[in-house]
């Protein structure tokens, strides 16, 4: 049987995508083996949210031709979208960007069959939602559903809606069928994702949560991708907290906690607006964990400017931060932008708020102490004890059986985990 190799550079959407495509392909006879050995085909997922994604890229596929020069590889993923001609280099057969990657078994044996590589990207203005099906997730408890594809908001760095397209939704009676066999499969929680979450439904008419809603009803929890401030009502929340088994952990794109900066960016909402979407959050789900993004060395960043996201850090009591580095984009409104950054300056900024975000982290830690929490437990831990996760995202071990949900009351933190006793299965 011929061996296939998968690799994926880039987000989480971007590993379900590449997973959807490992699985068509083993269904047409390949067999995956690790990417560290020799196979007959290579996908490789493409990322070029940042030069650095592109630089990966460009260096993973020119490596795997070198080192298997007689693999066929297979360039797909937002990369691909955004220039076919850049990553067809040698030993690509086939470029898929953001659309027909459910085609990808079929394309395949066309693109071996011929000579050369078959371009198999395709205009994203009135592509509709493709829905790739992933049946495989990682440790058998937790599995990830995406169900919203594109962006319309047109961030000034963002180079994603040139390349994911416009908004697309995947409609609710696939989201409820969908959710109903992820269940049947074994899995216990749901992770619901897009490349904007919240603005599931736009094209379709139809209500982010309906699409929550539906998926409680199948699995026990419910954790929700990243999340937009300003769409974080009353009503909203009120509507979140009703629902069985949302878990309350929301991870809110803040990206810079200065005004100035967020204008520059075209965030369409200020610090202000953060601040009370959290407070909004933590109202209707009370000890919730807001997590976030921030981007560091936007260009004009002053230092008060980035003192202002440093502070405001701390007072949104932010329990995660995933911290970039502002990274320049051809095509976009701030890649034209005056006092771009140096790479040492942003370095040092990123250092300093990625030590912030571990002090955060580790004081949500120590919060939870004294709590009660519903824990899903995945994995056995060398010490004997079952290693999970809370709704609010903070890994206890316990003794508990792997694959349950149980409540949990957090006897003590130590760093960025915590240990627990169960209380009774929730």
């Amino acid at each position: 049987m011929p061996t296939l190799a998968a690799k994926t550079l880039g987000c989480k959407v971007n590993a379900y995508d590449t997973e959807a495509m490992v699985e068509l392909l083993e269904k047409d006879g390949y067999t995956l083996v690790p990417f560290s050995q020799g196979a007959d085909v290579y996908l490789i997922n493409t990322c070029t949210v940042t030069g650095t994604g592109d630089g990966k890229s460009l260096k993973l596929i020119r490596r795997v031709h070198r080192e298997h020069p007689e693999a066929a590889i297979i360039a797909a993923g937002c990369l691909a979208q955004r220039d076919p001609q850049l990553v067809r280099l040698p030993g690509v057969k086939l470029v898929i960007g953001a659309q027909r990657r459910g085609e990808v078994a079929g394309l395949l044996k066309q693109a071996l069959m011929s000579d050369e590589t078959l371009d198999a990207t395709a205009p994203l203005k009135n592509a509709p939602f493709e829905q790739l099906n992933v049946v495989r997730h990682e440790g058998k408890t937790r599995a990830v559903m995406k169900i919203q594809e594109g962006c319309n908001r047109y961030c000034s760095y963002c180079i994603i809606p040139f390349v994911r397209g416009p908004v697309r939704s995947m409609p609710l009676c696939a989201v409820e069928k969908e959710a109903k066999r992820l269940a049947e499969a074994g899995y216990r929680e749901i992770v619901l994702t897009g490349i904007h979450l919240m603005s599931y439904g736009l094209d379709t008419g139809e209500s982010l949560l309906d699409a929550i809603r539906l998926t409680a009803g199948a699995v026990p929890r419910v954790r929700l991708g990243s999340l937009e401030p300003k769409g974080i009502s009353d009503e909203f929340a009120r509507a979140l907290s009703q629902i069985p088994g949302v878990c309350a952990q929301f991870h809110l794109s803040l990206q810079s906690g200065s005004d100035a900066v967020l204008k520059r960016m075209n965030r369409r909402y200020s610090a202000g607006d953060y601040l009370a979407a959290c407070q909004t959050l933590r109202q209707y789900f009370p000890g919730c964990a807001v997590t976030t993004d921030i981007i560091v060395g936007f260009p004009g960043e002053t230092e008060e400017e980035f003192h202002e996201t440093l502070d405001f850090a701390r007072e949104a009591r932010l329990a995660r931060l995933h911290v970039f580095p502002y990274s320049r984009r051809s095509g976009t409104v701030a890649d034209r932008l005056p006092g771009q950054v140096s790479e040492q300056l942003k370095k040092q900024r990123a250092e300093r708020l990625i030590a912030l975000g571990e002090e955060l982290e580790t004081a949500f830690c120590r919060e939870s102490v004294g709590q009660i929490r519903p824990v899903l437990f995945e994995t056995q831990s060398e010490d004997g004890l079952t290693e999970g996760y809370t709704d609010t995202y903070v890994r206890v071990r316990a003794r508990a059986e792997a694959g349950s949900v149980q409540s949990v009351c957090i006897a003590r933190a130590e760093g960025n985990f915590c240990f627990g006793e169960i209380v009774n299965r929730a």
